[in-house]
């Protein structure tokens, strides 16, 4: 980019905030509802904790490696064309992949018929094929609400059917004992006689097996040795068909997240570097408002019009399926603000270093760490909340309208912090307000597994505007105090790694085995314990913790700058004065002389 360009700021914060309201809207009409789509495939909790921990873990580690390569290569635009396109094909694979027999039942649709109808199973493609038709099953199988039954094996399978070959073989053996003991008796009816031309027929023809058995082992021996050494997939086979289902939605999952991933930090570093090159990045903060907006609108949009849906789509589709394509139509209308989007590569900025003097930062700052400790507790408990709040829901009734609605409650009152924010600084200090802000979300936790109805939870929906925006409101604050102006924005990046991945695919993995373990309600119960525990022992510590705080340098450098000018204006000032008097002085003189 030139100098002597024009640089229009309004137009390229219209623009990002666009686009930053797109793929917010794209993400918010599916991830919330990702973990529900998994319990409905047939996914146990410790499996669907550690897909959900998997997809964070992928994204702490390859963000800022994508980021740093695409601004090495300065291939910023095609790292985010192509991170759409490729994270909304690769979304509409996981409709691809066929349920198991694990049958869970849902409060408005059957998943259990939908997984009977026209589409087949994971469970039938695999043992159709080795287990021996004894009996028709019924085409509507009973289920029962909130009982999950357990996929049947493929070891059990193929029990079945050696116990059924061993069985006809046992009955064929039977069958020839039984005629040649008859041919040696006399009393033998007329009806087998005449079948058996004579005695020896039988040995001869065993001879002829046993050379053929002898014959065909060494060949069977061979072809194990070889599938044993070289075939993958006959090593999954000895899966059951829900652990096969696991490892093909962890990998299918791990590439979107690979994909997907680069898209935030590459836009924004993108924008950040045009809006510091046009001495305009204090604007920059203005964007945010819209990505909770676009969630707010994509949560709740999605919610209400798979409500609206029949159970199938297109004759076999399940409707949960409009997620996937509204998460791809979305994303496909911010491929062309993608385009126009503004971008600027400055080659001086490093942000390795700068995330390494962040790190230095936090950790030399008592309160920092305090606050680095607190987001990460927030996120592994919010990530509790993320991946089981819609499995309480719908196990008291609730449908997609009240999921939608519940979670765009949440991000609204969010977003409406801003406006409490002058009221809420004069009464509390920002280390007050962090644990306010982690109290209110124990308070939800405790909330959410007490529910009782389909609309139990939108009341405790509006404390997320202290669980969420106060909560980094006040990390925010404690950004300017711990950051140089240069490196304010990676410590704000620090906070949020900790808290977004780092904590949250903690919480994902820990949530999934409580889940399993103890069920959905202690697993609340137990968050908002822990996080109520750590208020307690965060207010006694800042209590104790001296208070630093960073000078603004930038700042004293201004208002220097700004005595200087006003001292050099005095000091000219001083000097004129006293040249005219000098003037005046002069000739006064001369007039005198004259006279």
């Amino acid at each position: 980019m030139k100098r002597n360009k024009q640089i229009d700021v309004k137009r390229a914060l219209a623009l990002a905030s666009v686009f930053n309201f797109l793929c917010s809207c794209s993400k918010g009409c599916l991830l919330p509802f990702l973990t529900l789509y998994l319990r409905q495939l047939g996914l146990t909790p410790v499996m669907t904790g550690v897909v959900m921990g998997a997809k964070h873990l992928i994204s702490l580690a390859w963000s800022p490696v994508a980021s740093l390569l695409s601004k090495h290569y300065n291939k910023r635009r095609v790292v985010i064309k192509g991170s759409l396109v490729c994270s909304a094909a690769v979304a509409l694979v996981l409709l691809l992949i066929p349920t198991t027999d694990v049958h869970t039942q849902s409060s408005s649709c059957n998943t259990t018929n939908l997984s009977s109808g026209s589409a087949p199973s994971l469970d039938n493609l695999l043992t159709s094929s080795i287990a021996p038709v004894t009996s028709t099953p019924p085409k509507h199988p009973v289920s029962h609400p909130g009982v999950t039954f357990p996929a049947k094996t493929i070891a059990d399978t193929k029990s079945a059917s050696v116990m059924t070959s061993t069985t006809s073989r046992n009955q064929r053996e039977n069958v020839s004992v039984g005629v040649d003991h008859s041919l040696r008796e006399p009393g033998i009816s007329s009806s087998v006689g005449p079948r058996v031309s004579g005695s020896s027929a039988p040995a001869v023809r065993r001879r002829r097996s046993d050379v053929k058995s002898a014959s065909e082992e060494p060949q069977r021996e061979k072809t194990t040795v070889e599938q044993s050494r070289f075939d993958f997939l006959g090593n999954l086979k000895v899966m059951d068909p829900q652990h096969q289902l696991f490892f093909l939605i962890l990998i299918i999952v791990s590439v979107w997240e690979s994909v997907s991933a680069p898209l935030e930090w590459t836009a924004d570093d993108g924008l950040y570097e045009y809006l510091d090159f046009a001495d305009a990045s204090d604007r920059y903060t203005a964007i945010g408002p819209w990505g909770l907006l676009g969630a707010a609108c994509g949560a709740g949009g999605a919610g209400l019009l798979v409500s609206q849906l029949s159970c199938l789509i297109a004759g076999w589709i399940p409707r949960s399926a409009a997620h996937f394509f509204c998460y791809a139509g979305f994303a496909a209308l911010a491929l062309p603000v993608a385009c126009y989007l503004p971008l600027y590569l400055n080659k001086k900025r490093d942000r390795v270093n700068g995330l390494l003097k962040a790190l230095q930062l936090v950790r030399g700052s008592p309160r920092a760490l305090l606050c680095a400790i607190t987001t990460l507790l927030v996120g592994a408990a919010g990530s509790a909340v993320d991946n089981f709040l819609l499995w309480q829901m719908q196990d008291h009734g609730s449908n997609e309208l009240h999921m939608g609605s519940a979670l765009a409650l949440a991000l609204l009152s969010q977003a409406a912090f801003p406006l409490l924010a002058g009221r809420v600084s004069k009464l509390l200090r920002p280390g007050r307000v962090l644990a306010v802000g982690a109290a209110a979300l124990g308070l939800q936790c405790l909330y959410y597994s007490f529910l009782w109805g389909p609309w139990a939870v939108l009341p405790v929906q509006m404390l997320s505007c202290f669980s969420g925006g106060a909560l980094w409101w006040a990390v925010n604050i404690q950004c300017e105090d711990v950051a140089t102006p240069e490196a304010e924005r990676s410590v704000r990046r620090v906070f949020s790694a900790l808290s977004l991945h780092l904590g949250s695919s903690l919480g994902s993995l820990g949530g999934g085995f409580v889940v399993q373990r103890f069920g959905l309600a202690w697993l609340f119960r137990a968050v908002a314990a822990g996080l109520m525990l750590w208020c307690v022992c965060l207010m006694l510590l800042q209590w104790k913790a001296p208070h630093q705080r960073r000078i603004n340098y930038s700042r004293l450098l201004a208002a220097n700058a700004s005595e200087a000018s006003d001292s050099e204006s005095e000091q000219e000032r001083d000097w004129l004065d006293k040249a005219m008097e000098t003037d005046r002085s002069n000739n006064n003189y001369g007039r005198r002389i004259n006279h």
